[in-house]
């Protein structure tokens, strides 16, 4: 009876934590919420409203950026100079995005050094936008592109 109490004392804490109820658990993926967008064909503006996993400059959401369908052509990156820890969701906007009202556009987060997030929106300006999960991998090349960030501030 002794040994089962005692293997009880020490297997019931490891399952707690390793089911993630030892604490409330740390978000590890970031994800884009909301695309709003204003503005006229071919010079929107897009204010995007995303969740991110920031700690500080060593890991936080450093751009979002607006690309085609298949990942392949980057169409307009917006740069996040700073961490958000205190700041979480939010929101950022940047243009001109040059872009048709019909046309059809992924806008996803990158978190340094995570990289691209999986979550992301999908659609276009006439008809709005939905959530979809990218396939790892999805457009990856485009991590190099430019702009970039340069340093971070908090």
């Amino acid at each position: 009876m002794r040994y089962a109490i005692g293997l009880l004392l020490l297997v019931v804490p490891a399952l707690t934590a390793a089911s993630g109820n030892a604490g409330a658990p740390e978000p590890l993926e970031a994800r884009v919420l909301e695309v709003r967008v204003s503005g006229r064909p071919g010079g929107y503006t897009f204010a995007v409203r995303v969740q991110s996993p920031d700690r500080g400059c060593d890991r936080y959401a450093d751009w979002w950026e607006v690309v085609t369908p298949d990942g392949s052509e980057l169409l307009y990156r917006r740069v996040l100079l700073h961490s958000h820890v205190d700041e979480q969701p939010f929101t950022r906007s940047g243009g001109p995005v040059l872009i048709d009202p019909e046309a059809e556009v992924v806008v996803r987060v990158h978190v340094k050094p995570l990289g691209y997030a999986a979550n992301a929106l999908k659609g276009s300006v006439a008809s709005g936008f939905v959530p979809v999960v990218l396939p790892r991998g999805f457009g990856a090349e485009l991590a190099g592109s430019g702009p970039q960030p340069t340093s971070c501030w908090f």
